[in-house]
């Protein structure tokens, strides 16, 4: 089975993330793609303190119309900080003779050497690397150590670098969608709509629960119906 494992925060999930899901699907041909929330991230706090359980339910919310896609609760279910490789490992043990392609921006690809034992994951996995707005990589090893691009050789029949594994290190420049979770949430605090950035069942899940609004907009809210 060929799998792509799509990871982060989710904090809220949008439109880009499933347009970068569906367009890798289809370019490596998926049997399907896995969400992943982040349940420790180990770079950054989830903002706004929102709860895996919150985060988790609104990527099954996104997800619901997709028959290939999946949520996966595998980062709560285990201790300790959500580091991709040790994610890697354990779908690895789950099915050892199937395929992985782990999707990431190109800026953090960019960033890979910051991870945690980021040379183990050419072993675990196809990389697919997929654009970014204002980020660029000329040169497909340069952000790795040179010991580490030594482990790579051009395989001319498929176009692609290929990791002594056997893996590829795969670029992509999909129809990228100029959307962030950060912007989504300041829209929310600021009172702005964003149904044209999540899925309907996304939009309707924040409002039912109140997530992203800040104290100061309920108290502008709960002014203005007191009029």
């Amino acid at each position: 089975m060929k799998t792509g494992i799509l990871g982060g925060t989710f904090n809220p999930i949008h439109l880009a993330h499933l347009r970068i899901a569906e367009e890798v699907q289809q370019a490596c041909e998926l049997d399907r793609v896995l969400f992943i929330p982040a349940a420790e991230p180990p770079h950054k706090d989830v903002a706004g303190e929102v709860s895996f359980r919150h985060r988790l339910a609104m990527v099954e919310a996104a997800i619901r119309s997709h028959p290939d896609f999946y949520a996966s609760d595998l980062e709560i279910r285990r201790s300790g900080k959500s580091f991709s490789v040790d994610t890697l490992e354990i779908l690895r043990r789950e099915d050892p003779t199937g395929q992985r392609y782990f999707i990431i921006g190109l800026d953090s690809y960019r960033d890979i050497t910051s991870w945690k034992d980021f040379a183990r994951l050419f072993s675990l996995c196809h990389l697919v690397v997929t654009a970014r707005p204002g980020v660029e990589v000329n040169e497909p090893l340069a952000p790795l150590p040179v010991a580490i691009r030594q482990d790579f050789c051009y395989d001319e029949q498929a176009g692609r670098m290929q990791h002594k594994s056997g893996n590829y290190l795969i670029f992509l420049k999909e129809t990228y969608l100029d959307i962030s979770s950060t912007q989504i949430r300041k829209m929310l605090a600021e009172g702005r709509p964003v149904r044209h950035l999540v899925p309907p069942a996304v939009a309707d899940y924040i409002e039912a629960h109140g997530l992203y609004r800040t104290g100061a907009f309920q108290q502008r809210q709960t002014t203005k119906g007191s009029h």
